[in-house]
């Protein structure tokens, strides 16, 4: 009698390959096409923008070998990202060692345990709390300043914690990568979004924010309510998450004692922390203050002096305890210079992995480890962390194929040249769908904005309804399908690093973003059918 045999989801790379041939597929289907494009300055940053009237047929350029040659191309165009996990993975290795987030993890957990003694806490469920909490931080951070690379880093963190709590992977990357990415849905003041959308639609930046506050809450109440009841699925039973074989890796992570740590603070320990007061001091007398902008609003303050008068204070205070919570102070830091880099001074991927490098550096002179052991932790973690960029450049090469086959603006053309005999919410429902269906394949916010709103901003005048609402339509479209496409780099870097496969969480995630997207769509209605400030 033969055995039946066992079904086996594709690998990752099998299925963004695949995805890849289909793409090279269409450069054969469709024909080439472009639109002229001319520099508007936005928000003082100059971008090229289509002109609505200058769509020409052109010649394709059907994709063949090509198709090897993008996964190069990919890994190029996707470098910065590549490095940035590589820099990531190798920094959070060498704090690993330290068994500082070990203990950080358990402290935590200890913690909420003193929590359940409050009955009022414990009707409402501590873990559940927790939960809340930390989404609707990383939902902020997504819909107030556009948070999405930086999530990547933060799935190292918040992986072990999830599994450490009874949950799964998933949990831990619902934390802060889907939690972010409801906000960057929900975006009240995202510059990258909103701000450019109404900037190409010539209307006041971040204007009509009470709707969009509304939607915001909306969207958090769904999702992460929808989060909450999974994870409170896996908490009754560990078996029933999709990645509970994948997860081994991570429980096995997580089976050391937090005895077995040595509590000791070598004199390494306040080398390093004088010689990073001593920077902190220094930048704090070159930037004694500091601007930092919350969509069109801004604040200046001393923030450099503060910090590194806390830095001093807190830092010392954790030595005298043990280094490890010196190493998780600086964990700590890093992550608020972090946000006020990006808040204050328009950091991007290159500043962020350069400061946890350094962090992760630091950590390790931190616990006297000599340079020769430093330099094999972080290539340790760079082997460890390696599949992750991997996938990220081979993703890069589903847009170069679109790109190189010339058949991006066609397809752009072909969906917004069908509408202009529907009425005015079918029209801004399409125009939902299509800002959905472009994200798909190109998953940059602002690269999407620049291709589409000027012709959907104006299509909007034709049909009478509010360029508003379709600057929603693009909110919308551009947010929900983060969490899938497997062209965002971001999204294959977290899944690489969670060690969570692409099938299976397609398979997760489809439920799920099936309810936004039908969510979106319902959001929309007020748009076009009530009076809105703002619209």
């Amino acid at each position: 009698m033969t055995q039946k045999r066992q079904r086996t989801f594709p690998n990752t790379y099998v299925i963004v390959f695949f995805i890849i041939i289909f793409a090279a597929l269409l450069t054969w289907v469709l024909p080439g096409g472009t639109f002229n494009r001319q520099p508007v300055t936005v928000n003082g940053i100059e971008r090229q923008v289509i002109n609505p009237e200058s769509f020409a047929f052109t010649g394709n350029t059907p994709q063949t070998w090509e198709i090897f040659s993008a996964i190069f191309d990919g890994f190029v165009d996707k470098a910065d990202i590549i490095v940035f996990i590589l820099l990531i993975g190798g920094a959070f290795w060498i704090m690993n060692q330290t068994k500082a987030i070990d203990m950080g993890i358990y402290s935590f957990l200890r913690f909420t345990k003193r929590m359940e003694h409050n009955k009022w806490l414990r009707m409402l469920g501590v873990d559940n709390l927790i939960i809340v909490l930390i989404m609707l931080m990383f939902s902020i951070f997504g819909a107030v300043f556009g948070m999405s690379e930086e999530t990547i880093a933060f799935t190292i963190i918040f992986v072990p914690l999830a599994i450490k709590m009874g949950y799964d992977s998933i949990v831990g990357v619902s934390f802060c990568f889907v939690a972010a990415g409801l906000g960057f849905t929900g975006a009240i003041l995202n510059p990258f979004t909103i701000g450019i959308a109404q900037g190409l639609s010539d209307l006041p930046l971040f204007s009509g924010i009470e709707y969009r506050f509304v939607c915001f809450l909306i969207i958090n109440i769904i999702g992460i309510g929808y989060i909450l009841r999974y994870a409170n699925k896996i908490k009754k039973d560990p078996k029933r998450s999709v990645v509970y074989e994948e997860d081994a890796y991570w429980r096995r992570a997580n089976e050391g004692e937090i005895e077995q740590i040595t509590f000791q603070t070598p004199g390494s320990a306040w080398l390093v922390f004088g010689m990073i007061e001593i920077c902190l001091i220094v930048y704090a007398v070159i930037y004694p203050y500091s601007t930092i902008h919350v969509g069109n609003l801004s604040w200046t303050f001393p923030i450099l002096p503060i910090l590194a008068g806390l830095f001093l204070v807190t830092s010392a205070l954790a030595l005298l305890k043990t280094v490890q919570f010196f190493i998780l102070n600086l964990l700590a830091f890093t992550i608020i210079f972090l946000i006020v880099g990006v808040m204050g001074y328009g950091w991007y991927v290159m500043e962020i992995a350069t400061l946890f490098f350094v962090m992760g550096l630091a950590s390790g002179l931190a616990m006297n480890y000599s340079l020769n052991e430093i330099t094999k932790y972080f290539l340790d973690g760079v082997k460890d962390i390696l599949s992750a960029a991997l996938i990220v450049g081979l993703a890069g090469g589903i847009i170069i194929i679109l790109k190189n086959g010339k058949v991006i603006d066609t397809l752009l053309y072909y969906v917004s040249s069908g509408m202009a005999d529907w009425g005015k919410f079918t029209s801004v429902s399409m125009m939902y769908v299509i800002q959905t269906f472009i994200n798909l394949f190109m998953p940059s916010g602002s690269a999407k904005a620049a291709l589409t709103m000027p012709i959907m901003s104006q299509f909007s005048d034709l049909i009478q309804i509010s360029r508003q609402a379709t600057v929603m339509a693009f909110q919308f479209g551009d947010g929900f399908t983060n969490m899938i496409t497997p062209t965002s780099g971001v999204l294959m870097g977290v899944l690489g690093i969670a060690r969570i496969p692409y099938s299976k969480w397609v398979k997760w995630v489809f439920p799920f973003i099936l309810i936004l997207f039908i969510l979106g769509f319902l959001l929309l209605i007020p748009t076009v059918t009530m009076e809105l400030s703002g619209f």
